[in-house]
């Protein structure tokens, strides 16, 4: 019996870094197809071992996460960009940024920022005509960093502001995307592609500082947007993310580059995900239009044509079918790595210390080993009985184990409540005739935008 695991045959020195870099989804899928719960492969002078077995994946994220870690192979860019945030701290440090931050994600505060997000939708419907042509993926995109730094940051951004955000989100995403010369260039020649993501990291961090300035002084409260929203006033100062590392620095225990890491983490981790999330869906409704009955008959049932509120996102019990099965088909984050600590065995062999884990959600979300006909559209698959059959981590979106995505509730609440306010108003028709293609970087973005026609109710 072998010891080494089996996987695809690569190339000298760069390994399999040129197939995964064509299209990793196509990639990913065949390894996992070909072989089977644990695959061996090469990016660049990175050893990977692909996980495909829940069982698997449960041991990494929650049963011996502590032999795991985050891999160094994310490069000096990602330190860059997120320095010791909440995605890229380890250990002690770790620990400590989650608990702090931990306040902003109650499951109460959460509730009172309802309706800021219902508010920023219709502004942003205000602007939508019957018969336009739009760009989903830039208007969610534009509307979720609205919402999250007014929920996060405590304050208001203009239009210009949110602007400039998304412009330079594209370098970014660029600088992340798979790219065989990348292994082969170390991160300070300067490259066009490295001058551009320098320049973008600059302008955010500006943004972050201008935030910050605008916050600072109020963060104890004084008629702040925070409070102005109701919440933070009646219980003590204000809990967006931003006053809580404002106050804990005036104490000592978070220093400047502790804010700002933080601050671009929420960020930008803060709205990508959810506005693809619901990129997706609404591709997804247009091309299943009984699907999307049904989601117009729970919200006219249960809204009655009134604004959305938290209790009333609790009961569209559709519709949260609907988002998980959209992230099912279309996670946003699309794979995890870790780094093993120490020697473990996984799948039924042995992988060495300072090896990196792969745990592809869009393999395993996508497998016929868990789901009956995986490339169907099917929220009923999320009723209860049919979801307890599935193991596990079958599913995992949002991570898992203590290092699970912090902001899940609110995702999901910020989620429920843009759709049930947005298909009120609106249905959406996938405006092109040809099938849209995915690209790979920290999240998976379409990879030409998500042209859709609106269409006035």
């Amino acid at each position: 019996m072998s010891t080494e695991p089996p996987g695809p045959n690569g190339v000298p020195l760069l390994g399999n870094t040129g197939q995964y870099a064509r299209d990793p989804f196509s990639f990913m899928t065949a390894v996992g197809d070909a072989y089977g719960d644990l695959a061996q492969f090469e990016l660049g002078p990175i050893d990977v071992y692909m996980l495909t077995n829940p069982d698997d994946v449960e041991r990494v994220l929650v049963g011996e996460h502590e032999k795991f870690r985050k891999p160094e192979f994310q490069d000096d860019a990602m330190g860059d960009l997120l320095g010791e945030g909440l995605l890229l701290s380890e250990g002690d440090t770790w620990e400590r940024q989650r608990d702090l931050a931990q306040p902003a994600f109650h499951m109460q505060r959460l509730t009172s920022l309802a309706p800021t997000m219902t508010r920023k939708t219709e502004a942003t419907l205000d602007g939508w005509r019957d018969g336009d042509v739009v760009d989903v993926e830039i208007e969610m995109a534009r509307l979720t960093v609205d919402i999250i730094v007014s929920a996060m940051f405590g304050t208001e951004i203009d239009e210009a502001t949110v602007e400039r955000v998304q412009e330079n989100l594209e370098p970014l995403g660029q600088r992340f995307e798979p790219d065989p010369l990348r292994f082969l260039l170390p991160d300070w020649v300067p490259t066009e592609e490295n001058r551009k993501f320098s320049a973008a990291v600059d302008e955010l961090e500006a943004v972050i500082d201008d935030l910050v300035e605008r916050r600072r002084g109020t963060e104890r409260g004084d008629g702040s947007p925070a409070e102005e929203s109701g919440e933070g006033t009646d219980d003590g100062p204000p809990m967006d993310l931003l006053s809580i590392i404002l106050r804990a620095r005036e104490r000592g225990e978070q220093s400047r580059e502790n804010l700002r890491d933080e601050m671009m983490t929420m960020l930008l981790a803060g709205h990508d995900t959810t506005a693809l999330t619901l990129t997706y869906l609404w591709y997804l409704l247009s091309e299943h239009p009984e699907v999307e009955k049904r989601v117009h008959e729970e919200l006219d049932e249960v809204l009655g044509g009134s604004v959305p509120t938290a209790t009333d996102a609790r009961r569209l019990e559709y519709l949260e079918r609907v988002l998980l099965e959209t992230m099912r088909l279309y996670p946003p984050v699309y794979v995890l790595f870790r780094e093993a600590k120490t020697g473990v065995r996984l799948g039924g062999y042995r992988v060495p210390k300072g090896s990196t884990v792969m745990l592809p959600q869009w393999v395993v979300h996508r497998s016929e080993r868990w789901y009956d006909d995986p490339l169907a559209f099917d929220p009923d698959r999320w009723l209860p009985e049919r979801r307890s059959e599935r193991p596990q981590f079958s599913y995992f979106p949002f991570g898992g184990g203590p290092r699970h995505c912090i902001g899940m509730q609110f995702s999901l609440l910020e989620a429920k409540l843009i759709v049930g306010t947005v298909a009120q108003r609106f249905s959406l028709a996938y405006a092109r005739d040809e099938p849209f293609d995915l690209r790979g970087s920290l999240t998976m973005h379409p990879a030409d935008g998500m042209e859709m026609r609106l269409v006035e109710r």
